[in-house]
């Protein structure tokens, strides 16, 4: 598609809302709590879109494509829970640090989509099959500059937090690039790029709504550690889903990563069960390692690869984080924000999209 078009094809004329996980049901139970966390998500909702919007009109479509086709929202989601750990949660900088949190986000699903070849993201057309690859790249770094004039308004530290987050996501996306080091251990190659490109922004996005909401240092540490395991345990949980998802549900082709040759925690441990002996493991090995162009051998090698033992065993190693990560909130009183950022942990795992 040639530059002159001026709108984004296939996006609903409604902006979708934000998809949120099941744990929110936790917060929407609490009076308090509940209308708090809801007012300020329209809030983030309503200065995201006017953060990416743009005088140019060309630029204004590309960089509103993806946000507007909705998402989970789990990052400033995770940023304004953080908050509640403080006397000030609902103050414009945590409003603020949870739109950058998005807004960084976005611009690397811009990347990811033209270094990973995607055809959908949310259910429509990636930015990079609409326009271009040089447009899409473009516009995740418009979208960057955007968020780091905003964290800019929010002074030294946040601005540290985020340089060293891009840095970690830049690395995450390089180490899954060139792959795993002679004699490395693929699995912990792979848990290292997940932490860099998922875990890290996900942290930052709970030590930002922590520390502008006025938390104790320990909380906002607490925040930080915590956001490395949920982040872990999401992208963990995200591998198992191509597998197992229903593409009506998130509007991707169950079998995705297989057919891109994407390594996931499903092939990483069938591959570790075959090198080990396992017959069965072998013979699906042999059909995710075949060539899956059609749409058929992919759907049985995703079959084959659902059935077999190591994606459950997948499953367990996701909820192990997940579990991890509710236990670094041990030394934080007891409340419903504990409670809430718990089941947070929780529901990033037990999900189906």
């Amino acid at each position: 598609m040639t530059e002159s078009s001026n709108t984004s094809p296939d996006i609903a004329a409604d902006k979708a809302a934000p998809v949120l996980p099941a744990g929110f049901a936790l917060i929407a139970e609490d009076p308090q709590l509940g209308p708090s966390i809801a007012a300020s998500l329209e809030k983030v909702e309503a200065e995201l879109l006017d953060a990416i919007s743009n005088s140019d009109p060309f630029a204004n479509a590309t960089s509103r494509h993806l946000a507007e086709a909705g998402g989970k929202r789990i990052r400033p989601l995770l940023a304004l829970l953080a908050s509640h750990l403080g006397p000030e949660p609902t103050n414009d900088k945590v409003i603020q640090s949870a739109v950058v949190v998005e807004l960084t986000h976005l611009a690397t699903l811009y990347h990811d989509d033209v270094m990973d070849s995607a055809p959908l993201r949310r259910g429509a057309p990636t930015a990079h099959e609409v326009w271009g690859n040089s447009v899409a790249v473009l516009t995740g770094d418009l979208i960057f500059a955007r968020a780091s004039s905003l964290v800019s308004e929010l002074g030294g530290e946040a601005l540290g937090i985020q340089a060293r987050t891009f840095e970690r996501l830049c690395l995450g996306q390089l180490h899954e690039t060139v792959g795993p080091n002679d004699g490395q251990d693929p699995l912990e190659h792979y848990l290292g790029v997940i932490s860099g490109k998922t875990a890290s922004l996900i942290a930052a996005s709970g030590q930002l709504g922590a520390l502008f909401s006025g938390a104790s240092r320990q909380a906002i540490n607490i925040m930080v550690e915590y956001g490395e395991k949920v982040g872990t345990a999401f992208q963990l949980a995200d591998d198992v889903i191509d597998v197992t998802g229903l593409e009506a549900k998130s509007g991707k082709t169950p079998g995705t990563d297989l057919r891109e040759g994407v390594p996931t925690l499903p092939v990483l441990l069938l591959r570790r069960n075959a090198a080990a002996g396992d017959a069965d493991a072998a013979a699906v090995l042999e059909l995710v390692d075949g060539d899956l162009t059609s749409d058929d051998a992919l759907a049985a090698a995703v079959s084959a690869l659902r059935e077999n033992p190591a994606t459950a065993e997948a499953w367990a190693v996701a909820r192990q984080w997940s579990d991890d990560a509710v236990a670094v909130l041990e030394p934080l009183p007891d409340s419903v924000v504990k409670r809430a950022l718990a089941s947070f942990a929780e529901a990033v795992v037990e999900r189906d999209v």
